[in-house]
């Protein structure tokens, strides 16, 4: 007779690390934003991880709602005042209000304190990913190899720029290596694009330029995806490898550095499709985290809390996009209204919420778009 696959496989294998890993990153960037209102008397009608109709919650002493709710794809902050989740400002009530009620809306507070409660999610997403690594090179250790050239791919970019067997690498493009599994994570995202290397060759330092050739690589779970490649091989060794362990400030410092780095490549990245120097296939959505989630989880419980911590710097940064709808759209109006004096007007902000809506809406379709075309493959 023929067995049918247990539902339950797929769902503890991909959903459900899916939903923890999205709901630790949402609950934290919408602690930022409730945190800071508190602390600027702003009334929290609503803190919900999730959105639509509500599955379970309670109200706690001061009015706010806790709520979980029916689809684990997001989540909000609603303050007194706003219209809906986005926090589009609700125009019609917040004229009507009276004095009592201006105390504790959010449109009625400054425009320093209203830029506060805005960045605050974004910057506890950064805060988070910073205490995970930290936690991470604390007790879990770095795998360090030393940078030697232990072997050439032959007609590689390497052996083409003069890398010699025995070269250790100093640096690239003015960036100190420490360990051999430093080179990919600066050669990957640079196919193409010249890069300066310095090398030790028996005590004298010599400078190479060389510029990764793009390869499309097949990780562990059969996931493709074109990277730069050098052709330098490590063969490390007891004497050559350690796994190191980091002091808790010393942890916080590498956690920074980690937590910038994964910024800025992902910035340089969004830059090079813009440019046409780089595909933007790779860009995933809620399938892609899913999928990823899911394998991740196969290979231990701290591999997941990184994909936290690198999930949690990738949702700050997109909610920092001066676009109108997430927090950096928020943030450019409040900017504009420092320097007018007062705020846009009530049929610009409008408009210009629709525009965000209808950006964020098509980034979700081509990135679920790019999900599924890569399922497909």
């Amino acid at each position: 007779m023929e067995t049918l696959p247990a539902p339950s496989i797929s769902f503890f294998g991909y959903i459900l690390p899916f939903l923890a890993v999205l709901t630790i990153v949402v609950f934290f960037h919408e602690l930022g934003h409730f945190l800071v209102a508190r602390w600027n008397k702003v009334k929290v009608e609503a803190f919900s991880v999730g959105f639509g109709p509500e599955l379970l919650g309670y109200t706690d002493r001061l009015g706010t709602r806790w709520k979980l709710s029916v689809i684990p794809l997001g989540g909000y902050v609603k303050f007194f005042g706003d219209a809906d989740a986005a926090s589009s400002p609700d125009f019609e009530h917040t004229h009507a209000m009276n004095e009592e009620e201006r105390k504790y809306s959010f449109p009625h507070k400054s425009v320093g304190q209203r830029a506060a409660v805005v960045a605050a999610g974004p910057i506890a997403n950064f805060i988070l990913a910073i205490v995970i690594f930290a936690i991470s090179f604390t007790f879990i250790g770095r795998f360090v190899s030393e940078p030697v050239v232990s072997d050439l791919v032959p007609g590689g970019a390497a052996q083409e720029a003069g890398f010699e067997r025995g070269d250790v690498v100093v640096s690239i493009n003015g960036e100190a290596i420490e360990s051999f599994t430093d080179i990919p994570r600066i050669v990957a995202p640079n196919p193409g694009r010249e890069l300066t290397v310095v090398v030790d060759r028996g005590g004298i330092e010599k400078t190479l330029v060389v510029t990764p050739q793009r390869e499309e690589r097949t990780d562990r779970f059969g996931n493709k995806s074109d990277i730069g490649m050098i052709g330098i091989i490590n063969s490390p060794t007891e004497e050559t490898s350690k796994v190191v362990y980091s002091g808790p400030v010393e942890a916080i410092g590498q956690a920074t550095w980690e937590t910038w780095f994964i910024v800025r490549t992902t910035m340089v990245y969004l830059k090079d499709i813009v440019i046409g120097h780089q595909s933007a296939d790779q860009l995933g959505g809620p399938i892609r985290i899913a999928k990823v989630s899911g394998e991740v989880a196969t290979v231990g419980a701290a591999a997941l809390m990184n994909l936290v911590a690198v999930l949690s710097v990738s949702i700050g940064l997109l909610n920092l996009f001066p676009i109108p709808m997430l927090d950096g759209g928020h943030l450019v109006f409040y900017a504009i209204e420092a320097v007018r004096g007062k705020p846009l007007t009530e049929k610009a902000q409008e408009f210009g919420f629709r525009i965000g809506l209808s950006l964020v809406l098509m980034l979700m379709v081509f990135a679920t778009w790019n999900d599924i075309s890569r399922i497909l493959q």
